[in-house]
């Protein structure tokens, strides 16, 4: 190689490299039969070096770097409007990354020596810059108020170009990342420059509709709009905007619909919450608490509302039963205990009427728990003909078990009804740590007082069982401590009921880890060495233990199920479990492994990552450990669902499946006015199936039931199709 090189000056070696930057140039312009050969790159890359490698004078290495950075400033011009300009834009984008792409190529050499030692902006970075620098600054105001037309078309159920809203939308967010580092840059495009206007577009544009709506149409019409709306805006998440955009776009879309009319919702005449209570629209009530649970300080006044109806059918109750009373007050004992027994019969069904509602369309929220229980302690506090509740209960209580009482109920009855009252002492007992022994037993005496010993033997044997449990307590702790090496490495409490006295629990056999095996095992000596004539049969189902998950940002105290605590611990030796795996290591029932499986992947908690990520179990899943779990509290309590939650969740997603479709139908049908039923149904299909996969059956019921609420009707002039109502 010769050492004495030819000095290249920088006119002469500029001249050369614009040659090839005009031919990238007509490449990129799609020129037929324009290409780079082997040579023409490695000459150009060649250049480069030997103008950077001479000697001073000669070493045009910063020259250079200024002019890379000015190959870009006559490429960057736009001159279309509209929509054409955003596609002009996303084009000129894909154009300007493959010629930054090329270009460091050729200046290589810059790259790897002279921005190194000077720590200057990457050749990459400096290209993206100019182009947010000369092109996107320029139109950005521009393109984000286009872009929120469209997203506002595609609201109005107009068909847009998704796909291009989505690649507009990757150049705000690819400009806001420094491509050379691998990091974001301050103040993002995306955050900055879109997302600001497009929520303040959001709640200008949902601000309009819910003042229309809320004025033509009642509570429900209003409710199934917002929902359906919400629905639609996390879809519009889905198909193109940013993950990060959704709390943010959920939260002004809930304000706008929601949080500002809560009380017009609430109250609104002929058709708001106390008339769906009074008319029993479940449904109804089930979608104004699935909504209102979206938002801060949502929910009370729903709770409220409810509060004050109960209270107001209860009072309704009580005057009846008090005009009643003084009407018959001249009559026989009997007829006015008949009466007054009449009325405590309808009042239990009333607790029973809307706990169903706390249940099921309440979503057994504690709000609601305690609305029930304050509007009943103000029905129940109030007296009948002279008699306080408390007394009329007692008596309704006599009835039930006085042979030849007022109140006729079979032998099946009665013991259902007794049975009722052992289960809920059995609770208080094993669950209530603040439950008062002394009010629990100064009640049975009263009760073998008024009904006899054989009334109250066993809920006597109960809380005998308890005080028992305690000694025992005790007596393991100071075993323990005479016998160190026994020590678990846990702490364990046991409760040993007796058989003949409890309610009889659910219990399955489990496969417990080896820290609970040692604890069973050590606690089995020590009752042995107490008693050597009762057998123990474990009843885990009834159990629960505090263990600490180590996440990533801090550690947090568990409070969990036996069932839950077991099957967490087998993550200490896994990071990731099939559903079969979990089952047959467990040796749980199925039931069962989808109830703790649910409450620990699909309930407010994540602690563990489910794949695929739905809100239902089932067998082909698979479980791994969430690292990055965290909560505000340092001790959290994780609810194991009921039994029947399976079934509860599959009919959730059938809701919300069923509102998906009518949002699918009437986009549809807004913009095409008049379809036959065949093509609606396809389209519906074709639109959805990217979510789930529709049952035309019930696509056939909600066209049905979207004719009844006059969304659509059928065409006179064809049976077979359907018009749009506006």
């Amino acid at each position: 190689m010769s050492l004495n090189r030819p000095i290249i000056d920088l006119d002469e070696g500029w001249a050369q490299m614009e040659i090839g930057i005009a031919k990238l140039k007509r490449i990129l312009a799609d020129e037929p039969r324009v290409s780079f050969v082997s040579d023409e790159y490695m000459h150009l890359y060649t250049t480069i070096y030997n103008m950077c490698t001479q000697k001073s004078p000669h070493d045009y290495s910063q020259q250079l770097y200024d002019k890379y950075r000015g190959a870009f400033d006559d490429y960057v011009t736009f001159t279309k409007h509209g929509e054409f300009l955003l596609r002009e834009l996303v084009l000129r984008w894909k154009n300007h990354k493959v010629m930054v792409r090329w270009l460091c190529r050729f200046f290589h050499y810059l790259d790897r020596y002279f921005i190194t030692r000077r720590s200057l902006p990457a050749l990459k970075s400096v290209g993206w810059e100019s182009f947010k620098t000369l092109a996107f600054d320029e139109l950005k105001a521009t393109v984000t108020t286009i872009l929120i037309t469209m997203v506002d078309k595609d609201r109005d159920g107009q068909i847009i170009d998704r796909t291009l809203v989505k690649n507009v939308l990757d150049i705000y967010i690819e400009l806001g990342h420094d491509p050379a580092r691998n990091q974001s840059a301050p103040d993002p495009p995306y955050e900055k420059d879109f997302e600001d206007a497009f929520r303040q577009g959001t709640i200008d544009y949902y601000s309009k509709k819910a003042q229309t709506w809320i004025v033509e149409d009642t509570c429900p019409e209003y409710m199934l709009k917002a929902e359906m709306c919400l629905q639609k805006e996390k879809e519009r998440v889905a198909h193109y905007l940013h993950s990060s955009t959704e709390p943010k776009l959920m939260e002004a879309a809930q304000g706008e619909l929601l949080a500002r009319h809560i009380d017009q919702i609430l109250k609104k005449e002929n058709s708001g919450c106390k008339v769906l209570l009074c008319n029993e629209k479940v449904e109804d009530l089930s979608r104004m608490f699935r909504l209102f649970s979206r938002i801060k300080d949502g929910l009370p006044p729903v709770s409220k509302t409810f509060q004050e109806h109960v209270n107001e059918v209860g009072m309704s109750l009580l005057k009846q039963a008090v005009d009643a009373a003084a009407s018959k007050k001249n009559e026989k004992r009997d007829v006015v205990s008949a009466l007054e027994l009449d009325y405590v019969r309808k009042i239990l069904d009333l607790h029973d009427k809307y706990m169903a509602y706390v249940i099921n369309s309440f979503q057994n929220h504690t709000l609601f728990h305690k609305a029930l229980k304050e509007a009943f302690e103000v029905v129940c506090n109030k007296d009948v003909a002279g008699c306080t509740s408390a007394e009329l209960f007692a008596s309704y209580c006599d009835s039930i078990l006085r042979k030849g009482g007022i109140e006729k109920l079979s032998d099946e009855a009665i013991e259902g009804n007794l049975e009722k009252a052992r289960k809920k002492l059995g609770r208080r007992l094993l669950f209530d740590k603040n439950g008062n022994d002394e009010l629990e037993r100064s009640l049975l005496a009263k009760l073998k007082q008024y009904f006899g010993g054989q009334f109250t033997s066993k809920m006597e044997g109960m809380l005998t069982d308890i005080i028992l449990a305690k000694d025992n307590q005790t007596k393991y702790e100071k075993y323990i401590s005479r016998n160190p090496e026994l020590h678990p490495s846990v702490d364990l409490s046991v409760q040993v009921l007796t058989t003949g006295y409890w309610p009889t629990y659910k219990s399955s056999e489990i496969n417990l880890p080896s820290e609970m095996v040692k604890c069973v095992e050590v606690f089995k000596g020590f009752y042995q060495s107490v008693t050597k004539y009762r057998k123990m049969n474990w009843i885990y189902s009834l159990g629960n233990c505090n263990i600490i998950g180590r996440f990533e940002l801090k550690p947090i105290e568990l409070i969990v199920t036996t069932y839950q605590g077991a099957l967490l611990l087998l993550f200490n030796e896994s990071e990731r479990l099939s559903f079969s795996e979990i089952v047959t290591q467990l040796n749980l029932s199925e039931d069962d492994t989808v109830r703790v499986l649910h409450s620990l992947s699909c309930g407010k908690y994540k602690i563990l990552n489910k794949e695929p990520n739905s809100r239902t179990i089932s067998p082909n899943d698979v479980f791994e450990f969430n690292h990055k779990f965290t909560d505000k509290m340092r001790r959290i309590k994780v609810q194991l669902p009921p039994s029947d939650e399976k079934k509860k969740v599959i009919d959730d997603v059938n809701k919300d499946r069923r509102f998906a479709i009518d949002a699918a139908l009437v986009r549809i049908m807004k913009s095409r006015k008049i379809m036959t039923h065949q093509n609606l149904v396809a389209e519906c299909v074709e639109q959805l199936s990217r979510m789930f996969k529709p049952d035309i059956k019930m696509i056939k019921r909600r066209i049905e039931d979207l004719i009844t609420r006059e969304y659509l009707e059928r065409d006179k002039d064809s049976a077979n199709s359907y018009r749009y109502l506006a």
